[in-house]
Parts: C-alpha cells; structure tokens; sequence
C-alpha cells in the first residue's frame, strides 16, 4: 500500500548552505560549498524582542518554514503544519541540567518555556495567527522519516496542504558524547494531495533495509547533523531524474520514497 503527495515547495538552511538555491548547487557540483559559515537566521515574523531571545532551534524552523509557505503562494495560518527534531534544543537541555545540578534556584524561566520539544511549533502558530492544527514528532535516528510519513499521510487523508518542518541543531556539553550533533540543519515543505501540481513523492512502508546514503558534494557538509538522514531525500529532488530513496522509519520499518521526475 502507498501514497502520493506533490511537493509544493521546498526551503533549507544550514551553516554552511543558507539557502535551498546554494544547497541544491552543491549537491549538483555546480559550485563549492561556501568558505564561511552563515550567521544564524532571523526570522521576521517574531517581534524584535522575541526574535534576539529564540533559540537557534525555533529561529531555524520558523525560516524555512516561513520560506517554504512564501514559495508555495499558501497562507500559513491555514496550513496543518508537522514539526520534527531529533533531539529538540540540546543546548537549552544542556543549560538546564548544568543549573539543576548546580544552582537550581537560577534556572532561567524563559529557557525552561522554550526547552519543550514542541517550542518551535507554539512560535509558528503564534507568529502566523494560525488556529490550524500542528503535530510535533521525534523519532530519534528515524525522525525525518517518521515526520515526512506523519505529514504525507495528513495531507492524502484530509486533501489539504500540509507544510512539514525538520531541524535539529548542535550539541553541547556532555550530551554531546551521547546525543552527537553538529551545526544548525533545517528543511521544510510544503506537501500537497496527489491532484496538485508539483513534484510527486510516492511513499510506502517497506521491512528494514540498507538506506539511502547521501553522496553529493553537500553531504561531508551536513553529515554530523542529528537531520543529515534528510539529506538522500533533499538530493533526489535537487536531481533531474526520478529515484527512490530509503529512509528510517523505524527499528524494524523502511520508508520508500520514490520521487518523480521534475
């Protein structure tokens, strides 16, 4: 059994590829990857306040996400929306359990408001004005494809647009050594029912297999990340031909994601 989705529209930044039209270059060996890293995004739906004191996880979910739903000509206040990160905010986790162990009384309240995993999910809603539903998801290694199915499935059972947003960023401290993670990763899109114009994404769920391994240029940039499992799927729609790529979906589950040509 499968399902088809269209792909509206498609937005990524990481610290060394800000932007999907660089990202998408790399990956073709069209250009190198820049020299420097990228100052992390400010996202201007939040107020100026809120902006300087978002974590890098809410700033890098609200970019692409706000990119993705520009790109797709949809307003984002009526879009259901899937958040998806593997880890969450390691460095705020980090922050907090260094201050328990220490001096709990000083243990920051806004910090502790944006560790939940879901922090990134509230900021949107609240940016947008959206009253639309939202799901946040974490599957450990499995992630990527465990939200991509999730968001997929929401917008071939309900026939609407659905954007999904994945991130994940660096570690810190000692759940570094447990929880490794390198750099700042996000990606988003916009997915739509199978009639919709854009690229077609056919999923179905298959026993555990080998997955797909990421091979362009762009990958030693990316690899360290928590998210670097996306980069195969990202690869296959920066390509001009059609493809399958095999994602985690679980311990004992493969994702297959057949993309069609564009």
């Amino acid at each position: 059994m499968s399902l088809q989705v269209r792909v509206l529209s498609l937005a990524f930044w990481s610290t060394y590829l800000p932007s999907w039209e660089i990202a998408r270059a790399v990956m073709l060996g069209e250009q190198a990857p820049p020299a420097e890293p990228s100052r992390r995004p400010a996202p201007s739906l939040l107020a100026p306040t809120e902006r300087r004191r978002a974590p890098d996880t809410v700033a890098l979910a609200l970019e692409v996400a706000a990119q993705a739903c520009q790109a797709s000509g949809l307003d984002p206040a009526t879009l259901p929306s899937v958040f998806a990160s593997t880890h969450g905010d390691l460095a705020i986790t980090d922050y907090m359990c260094e201050t328990l162990a220490q001096s709990p009384a000083l243990l920051s309240p806004i910090k502790f408001h944006n560790s939940v995993h879901n922090a990134a999910a509230g900021y949107w809603s609240i940016g947008t004005g959206s009253h639309a539903p939202y799901t946040a998801i974490s599957a450990y290694l499995d992630t990527f494809g465990a939200g991509l199915l999730e968001a997929a499935t929401q917008a071939a059972c309900e026939q609407t647009p659905v954007l999904y947003v994945a991130f994940d960023i660096e570690a810190r401290g000692p759940l570094a050594t447990v929880a490794p993670s390198q750099g700042l990763l996000a990606t988003a899109m916009v997915l739509a029912p199978s009639d919709a114009a854009g690229r077609a994404l056919t999923l179905s769920v298959a026993p555990r297999a080998p997955l797909t391994i990421a091979t362009s240029p762009a990958a030693s940039a990316l690899v360290g990340n928590a998210l670097a499992p996306c980069v195969p799927l990202l690869e296959a729609l920066a390509g001009l031909q059609a493809g399958e790529v095999r994602l985690g979906l679980s311990r004992h589950s493969t994702l297959r994601v057949a993309v069609g040509a564009g």
